[in-house]
């Protein structure tokens, strides 16, 4: 399923203005976790629940509870850690270590979507807000590794997550992108209120299965929101729809 701003009430695509909008892109952002690999794959549900086994251990509370802040705070800051940060002063690196200790072999190499993503012309990035060898190690699984310029993760954002504003800016700063030049690939809407605004092109991965995943009801979210110009279930035929 492919959807944009100029979807017919049927739901269709004008394809002339989805390949004239991408005609001057040359910069390809990625958001990670449940982007470039299916959000059935669950990878990121094992990275939940040890959040929530970290805030139960530090604050002494039950599972039930654990959880319960653990997504207030992730709605709330952008990140769970950005939380723990501001209320209780945790320190991110032992954090970071711990939740991202985890089995990433249920990510499965995707062919399909290397070859597209090596399709694109320009550069490629990963936007992360998790970390350098979170992203690393799935990129490897998938096998895409080679396909990008750098990693930008929660730790070059100094910690400030998406979606605030400054993390963007520190971001293209960083890499000299022009945004209206560039394009953002993420799951969350909210996340791509920001690059609407710079002037990138965006796109809604939404899950193929979403009714097998485990995730917070706002999450699903803004899909017409006017700042999500494309929607997709499939990220593979969506780049290699839009690629030269």
């Amino acid at each position: 399923m492919i959807a944009g701003p100029n979807r017919t009430r049927g739901g269709g695509l004008d394809e002339a203005a989805l390949h004239a909008r991408f005609a001057v892109v040359d910069v390809w952002i990625f958001d990670l976790d449940n982007t470039l690999y299916p959000a059935e794959t669950d990878l990121f549900a094992q990275v939940d629940v040890r959040i929530r086994d970290y805030v139960a251990r530090l604050l002494g509370s039950t599972p039930e509870e654990a959880h319960r802040l653990q997504k207030d705070y992730y709605r709330r800051y952008g990140t769970t850690l950005r939380g723990l940060m501001i209320e209780h002063g945790v320190s991110p690196d032992g954090f970071l270590e711990y939740v991202h200790d985890i089995d990433h072999s249920v990510v499965a190499p995707d062919p399909r979507l290397g070859a597209a993503i090596e399709r694109l012309p320009g550069r490629r990035f990963i936007m992360t807000n998790g970390t350098r060898a979170h992203a690393e190690k799935v990129a490897d699984r998938l096998g895409i590794t080679r396909h990008f310029e750098d990693v930008f993760d929660i730790v070059a954002a100094e910690l400030l997550p998406k979606p605030h504003r400054e993390t963007y800016d520190r971001f293209l700063g960083r890499a000299e992108i022009d945004p209206a030049r560039a394009v953002m690939f993420e799951d969350l809407s909210r996340n791509l209120e920001v690059p609407d605004a710079l002037g990138m092109a965006t796109v809604l991965v939404v899950p193929g299965g979403t009714e097998e995943v485990v995730r917070e009801t706002w999450e699903f979210d803004g899909r017409d929101a006017p700042h999500v110009h494309w929607v997709t279930d499939d990220l593979a035929r969506f780049l290699e729809r839009v690629a030269p």
